[in-house]
């Protein structure tokens, strides 16, 4: 089973449970994956959490049902796990504009979220440039945090975490640092603990082969085969379009899959702002 075919395949999960209390676990388990990978695939090819996704689908849904059917605001909220039809009501005004009942009296418009369908995106006009790379074991020397998956927590206190090393001075420390075989500041990912953890460690680090300053740590990447992808354009949006292309387009049409193993980020000694500014992704495969 490929990955798209995996992805669909917890889509449809959620889809068929979608008035169930759905756990990301049983979803993750659904497309073969951890809960970290699927929930990081998921977000960079539809911009939006699995969480999300779930509650516009049942409040589309619940919009037609109060078009549709007599039942009850109250029992309608209920169904679609809204404990009061306060909550219910805030929810639902926040994603279509209008009340329930307003909803139920066709006034205004409402907005729906379709179901989703995973498809192959080749596109010959947008070239990747990569290379496949097989780099043994490395240390890096540089500063680690944990982050809950739950709540978006990664997604939000990440890019805090980059703002506050480059306010502070950390990333010209790393820079110095820099004498391993991978050349600049990485953003490194790190999912190991199990295919149901909710949590993951994130560093921002640099190859370094000795001993760590005061306040740093230290871990082994392991020996691996990467496809390093090129990054050309400003941060950060060079980078997201990147990550989207790799899962939308190239490994669709290529013969690898994603190996379990730390993700990074390689950011040069430049102006990130810059619109030529070269970055590199490297992701692990088999």
């Amino acid at each position: 089973m490929t990955w798209v075919e995996s992805l669909q395949k917890a889509i449809d999960y959620m889809e068929e449970h979608l008035l169930e209390d759905l756990s990301i676990d049983d979803i993750a388990r659904e497309a073969h994956t951890s809960v970290f990978h699927f929930q990081r695939v998921f977000f960079i090819l539809t911009d939006m959490t699995v969480g999300e996704y779930v509650r516009r689908r049942r409040l589309t849904q619940a919009a037609c049902d109060l078009q549709r059917s007599h039942h009850k605001i109250i029992d309608i909220a209920y169904t679609y796990g809204y404990d009061t039809p306060e909550a219910f009501s805030k929810a639902f005004r926040k994603q279509h504009g209008v009340s329930p009942r307003e909803a139920r009296n066709y006034t205004g418009k409402l907005k729906s979220y379709n179901r989703l369908m995973i498809q192959v995106n080749l596109k010959g006009a947008d070239p990747m440039q990569y290379k496949i790379v097989e780099q043994e074991s490395f240390h890096i020397t540089g500063l680690k945090r944990e982050f809950s998956l739950r709540d978006n927590e990664n997604l939000i206190e990440i890019p805090k975490m980059w703002q506050e090393v480059n306010e502070n001075g950390t990333d010209g420390v790393l820079f110095e640092l820099n004498n391993g075989p991978v050349k600049g500041v990485l953003g490194v990912c790190v999912a190991d603990k199990g295919s149901s953890s909710q949590q993951m460690d994130y560093w921002i680090a640099t190859a370094h082969e000795g001993d760590a300053p005061a306040g740093y740590s230290q871990r082994t990447i392991p020996a691996s085969k990467w496809a390093v992808f090129e990054v050309h354009g400003p941060m950060p949006d060079a980078m997201q379009e990147a990550w989207k292309q790799i899962f939308s387009e190239w490994f669709p049409s290529s013969h690898y899959e994603h190996a379990d193993g730390p993700e990074l980020e390689v950011h040069p000694e430049e102006d990130p702002s810059r619109p030529d500014f070269y970055s590199e992704i490297w992701v692990p495969i088999k």
